[in-house]
């Protein structure tokens, strides 16, 4: 009876407001010109209007509906009605089918060092005794059998080639080849000094080296280029992390092969001589290559180098409001409240100017009360409006006022409690306030919800983060939830990364940007979240109900890194706040945050963040 009560209660907070249908207005272009005859419909209705020749456009639409962009020759559209949805400025791009980035640089051959940096994310490298080879660029066609494709049942390296390559016949089998005489103590390379009939023995002692032992009629063969040749069927030899064998390595287990590619034209074996005439089997197995859960830093892969301005938050200021820029010249603080008191009045309806007050006076002065008394004033523009509590909750986590801060993420909860993004951010503040046992019932209640069927989770962004979440919380919170008991029986996951996490929240769903992630060599990668480029993810964001994304670096790149955004706007005219709480030494013991704000106005410019100093790669995850 009880379950069935807070299910109750439960569904009962998840059901939309029923207040019927609210106006959603806007002004539709193509980044210059507004466009008119856009096709604005609301998805699974039959009601459509269309944007006038000011591109301006009104409809009727409940939450949770999805309004559907269309017009010929651009990219649809499609946003979802929020409970804060009352403006949508749509910006849209040329439907242009196009292809994947391609950098025209002088050459496009790899070093050695780039391709082995590359070689655990890109499946179309092998690793032979002469070095990498890349498939894409790789004179002839180069063909893979990659470790999920393996059948592990396989008895030896016979039976994983037999009928997995058109034109590759395999002769001989592995129960004959585990007979007399088989093994790597008869293994044979063509590499051996001597004539081109001589070989030399592999894993023989020196009185048997050079004696041309050959127990092929046990090993079996393999062909690669047909055996149509009576006078000189060549069989394959065999690569394995770079040492080359005659006969098949029929020794190696094949749930240790990580890649195997077959090497069949002159271009690609022409660095084996005579004796890759039959074509080359090169194994790289997985004691040679240790997987690696690490994504290698994706601006090192590219020729990706900072050329374009990038604008200091000081330079920013050249381009704040009036009012920021003379309460900032303020000598005293009665200087500053003189000040205040002259703009209040002008702008007694604005959230974004209370907020900038409220940081000013704070950061500035430590003047709490009246910091807390500008807010409070204006409790009745916030309190109803998760996206502006938001980014009040985050000023007052940089501020170090977590008590504060929390009581707004339990606002924020009220308001959304079907967002994913409410439970992540209640949870992390009782953390802040180390508040163990509430952070706890936080995750259970969302474990609970997932359970239920009363939340769903996205598998590809959001679960990956709430995962690590919860068993971080685990890793350092375990002795203060168990406290009568033995913390060690607590499971807690292994971390899979130690390092600096950097992850990214922003206030407003709508906001669009770039994030830059600048090397110590000044290359960079960038994350893109924007309809234009990525509407799939801002989709599932909605969906879900979460704003986030992480970012990880390590100590493989010693240096200082930049964090630069081009903030896109956010389809109305508002700021949008942005929360980078930055991880040290994450997944450790000694773990510790900083938390920064910023207030995201001045749209199409690239500004700088902030630095980091560490030795360090980026990794997306």
């Amino acid at each position: 009876m009880k379950k069935l009560l807070i299910l109750f209660l439960l569904s009962a907070l998840f059901c939309f407001p029923q207040d019927g249908k609210k106006k959603i207005s806007g002004l539709i272009n193509d980044g210059k010109l507004p466009i008119s005859n856009v096709s604005i419909s609301v998805e699974k209705q039959s009601k459509t209007v269309f944007s006038n020749e000011s591109g301006k456009y009104t409809i009727q639409a409940s939450i949770g509906d999805v309004l559907k962009y269309s017009y010929q020759g651009m990219k649809t559209v499609r946003i979802k009605v929020e409970d804060v949805t009352r403006i949508l400025n749509v910006t849209m791009v040329p439907d242009i089918e196009e292809l994947e980035e391609v950098i025209v640089v002088g050459s496009n051959r790899k070093s050695q060092s780039e391709l082995a940096l590359e070689y655990s994310q890109n499946p179309n490298l092998i690793k032979t005794a002469y070095g990498i080879l890349n498939a894409d660029t790789a004179p002839g066609n180069i063909r893979f059998m990659h470790e999920d494709e393996i059948n592990q049942v396989s008895l030896c390296i016979l039976d994983l080639l037999r009928n997995q390559f058109s034109g590759v016949r395999v002769q001989g089998s592995c129960l004959g080849a585990f007979g007399p005489g088989a093994g790597n103590q008869t293994q044979v390379t063509n590499i051996a000094g001597g004539s081109s009939n001589t070989v030399g023995v592999v894993g023989l002692s020196s009185s048997n080296a050079g004696t041309g032992v050959n127990s092929s009629l046990n090993q079996g063969k393999v062909f690669i280029r047909g055996g149509n040749s009576i006078s000189n069927p060549r069989s394959a030899i065999f690569d394995v992390d770079g040492q080359i064998f005659n006969d098949p390595p029929i020794w190696i287990d094949v749930k240790n092969i990580r890649r195997l590619a077959i090497l069949n034209n002159f271009a690609t074996t022409t660095q084996y001589g005579s004796a890759g005439a039959g074509g080359v089997v090169v194994i790289n197995t997985i004691t040679a290559s240790p997987k690696s859960n690490k994504i290698y830093d994706q601006a090192r892969l590219r020729n990706n180098f900072v050329s374009s301005a990038v604008y200091s938050q000081s330079e920013l200021k050249n381009n704040w409001p009036t009012y920021l820029k003379e309460i900032n010249e303020s000598a005293s603080l009665d200087e500053a409240k003189t000040v205040y008191e002259r703009y209040a009045k002008q702008y007694s309806g604005s959230p974004y100017f209370a907020l900038d007050m409220q940081t000013y006076f704070q950061n500035k002065w430590n003047n709490t009360d009246l910091a807390e008394d500008i807010i409070n004033s204006k409790s009745y523009i916030f309190d109803k409006n998760p996206v502006l509590l938001k980014g009040l909750a985050y000023q007052l986590e940089s501020q170090g006022k977590y008590d504060k801060a929390n009581e707004i993420y339990k606002k924020v909860l009220k308001l959304r409690p079907n967002y994913a993004q409410s439970y992540l951010d209640i949870a992390n503040s009782y953390r802040d306030l180390r508040n163990s046992k509430q952070a706890a019932a936080i995750y259970t209640r969302y474990n609970y919800l997932l359970e239920e069927g009363l939340l769903s989770s996205d598998s590809i962004t959001l679960e990956p983060i709430m995962n690590r979440e919860y068993n971080n919380f685990l890793l350092l919170e375990k002795a203060a939830l168990i406290k009568n008991g033995n913390s060690s029986e607590l499971y807690v996951a292994e971390e899979d990364f130690k390092g600096t996490r950097i992850v990214f929240d922003w206030s407003d769903s709508e906001a669009e940007f770039e994030l830059q992630f600048v090397n110590p060599s000044k290359q960079y990668t960038t994350f893109k979240h924007s309809q234009a480029d990525n509407s799939a993810l801002i989709d599932r964001e909605k969906d879900f109900g979460f704003s986030t994304a992480e970012f990880f670096l390590d100590d493989s790149l010693p240096g200082t890194w930049s964090m630069n955004i081009n903030y896109l706007g956010n389809k109305s005219l508002t700021p949008t706040y942005l929360k980078a709480t930055v991880y040290y030494n994450y997944g450790s013991y000694s773990q510790r945050k900083e938390v920064k704000v910023f207030k995201l106005s001045l749209k199409n410019i690239n500004q700088s963040l902030f630095n980091i100093s560490i030795g360090s790669k980026l990794v997306a995850r």
